[in-house]
Formats: C-alpha cells, sequence, structure tokens
C-alpha cells in the first residue's frame, strides 16, 4: 500500500480513482520539473553573478583607456 499525503491528509494510493492517479502523476511531473527550472535558474544566476564580476574587473580598464584618447 502506498500512503500518499495531500493537505496534511494521508490516502491509500491504491484507493484512488483512475483520474485521481493521473492528476497526481501530473503533478509528480509538474513537481519534478519546477525542481529542475530551479535548479537551472540558480546556475543562470550564478553565471550572472560572474559576468557581472569580470564586467566590473574591465571597468576601470575602459575607463583608462577613454582617459589616454582625451589627451
Amino acid at each position: 500500500m502506498q500512503v500518499i499525503t495531500i493537505d496534511g491528509i494521508e490516502y491509500d494510493a491504491d484507493m484512488l480513482s483512475e483520474d485521481a492517479k493521473a492528476q497526481l502523476i501530473s503533478m509528480q511531473i509538474t513537481d519534478q520539473k519546477i525542481a529542475s527550472l530551479q535548479s537551472e535558474l540558480a546556475i543562470l544566476q550564478t553565471a550572472r553573478s560572474a559576468y557581472a564580476r569580470e564586467l566590473l574587473a574591465q571597468l576601470p580598464k575602459l575607463e583608462q583607456v577613454k582617459a589616454k584618447s582625451l589627451h
């Protein structure tokens, strides 16, 4: 017997209707996709931070080039 908990209430998964089982499977797939996208978002946020740090490291060099070209 597989027990699932929804909103704090336990249900015997074997007793669910076919439609309820299909909804449960869809919900589980959706939860997996959300987790995957959250992981991907974390990776992208880390990459963006790295790009921003590198950009900031390059800015003084750009200012120096601009200052030299004005003289």
